[in-house]
């Protein structure tokens, strides 16, 4: 049986996904893992295909003729390797946008094989030029809705109020229980995913991670994060693409979760909370208008985004 399957979801990022196989190819041999690489490529149009097929032909290439979403795309991925009976011990679902640091694959491996009841761990994320970033969270809250709209203070956005955890959790090096790691790199155990089932495909886009780590706590399983496996994540290379639709599709995800795991009176606040955040976005887009900061068809974007998201 494999160690290790890595399953990398690209949509036009046919350099960044280049230096990420590199890298999590690297990291196997590093760590002496007897795995295996699977691409799926969101029919993209920047010759990421044909590029894994030419400087990768190791890699299992799934070269899709249309664009499944980060969700679909791992659960095609999970089904060709015969999902729920996988040939793999543990999945790492990994971000085109990131980079095997050492022996981060080994280290997250040897987690799971030491802790019999975590059903998931994720690394230490650091960013491109090694400055800290969160890598884990608690599951959303009130809270976090009403600091994404209103900032407040720094103090408060780095704070529990906001789903962080202290920095100190990281620095330590010590594992830590989480609610769920930052989906860039999500290792799971193969036994609690055929348990739990995999990404649910109404997600096309952010707040998958979420979704399958509730399930994943709600069956008996720990979910954690061991900082001493560090993975560079360049962070939100692909979704930057296409700003206003990604912001749509951000709050969409987010009311559905909310709808599958938190009660009607959470809703009601949630949506609330939301409406309120979006017309002081829009007073603010309004505002950057007038300042020459952006120009009318940024702005008529940005206007757009809000009035969808208030409609969802």
């Amino acid at each position: 049986m494999l160690d290790l399957a890595v399953v990398t979801v690209s949509y036009n990022t046919r350099d960044l996904l280049a230096d990420c196989l590199d890298s999590a190819l690297a990291g196997l041999a590093r760590s002496a893992l007897n795995g295996q690489v699977w691409v799926v490529d969101n029919a993209s149009g920047d010759g990421s295909a044909e590029m894994v097929r030419r400087r990768f032909p190791q890699v299992r290439l799934i070269a899709h003729d249309e664009n499944l979403g980060f969700a679909a795309g791992n659960n095609l991925a999970l089904r060709r390797m015969g999902f729920p009976r996988l040939a793999a011990r543990h999945i790492l679902f990994l971000n085109p946008d990131t980079r095997i640091v050492g022996d981060a694959l080994g280290l997250l491996v040897r987690f799971l094989d030491e802790t019999p009841r975590a059903g998931v761990v994720g690394p230490r994320l650091v960013y491109g030029d090694g400055r800290f970033q969160h890598s884990a969270f608690a599951f959303p809250g009130l809270a976090q809705i009403l600091l994404d709209f209103f900032p407040l203070h720094p103090r408060l956005l780095e704070s529990r109020l906001n789903g962080r955890y202290p920095r100190r959790r990281y620095e330590s090096g010590a594992p830590f229980a989480v609610d769920h790691p930052l989906g860039a790199a999500l290792m799971v155990r193969a036994e609690a995913l055929a348990q739990v089932g995999p990404f649910d495909e109404d997600f096309f886009m952010y707040c998958e991670e979420i979704d399958l780590c509730r399930r994943i706590k709600k069956a008996g399983w720990g979910v954690y994060c061991a900082p001493q496996a560090e993975i560079v994540h360049l962070a939100g290379q692909s979704t930057r693409q296409f700003r206003e639709q990604m912001f749509v599709a951000l709050w969409r995800s987010r009311f559905l979760m909310f709808q599958k795991h938190n009660s009607a009176a959470f809703r009601w606040a949630a949506r609330r909370l939301v409406r309120l955040g979006l017309r002081a976005e829009t007073r603010r887009a309004q505002a950057a208008h007038r300042r020459g900061e952006i120009d009318a068809g940024e702005l008529a974007r940005r206007l757009a985004a809000y009035r969808e998201v208030a409609t969802l």
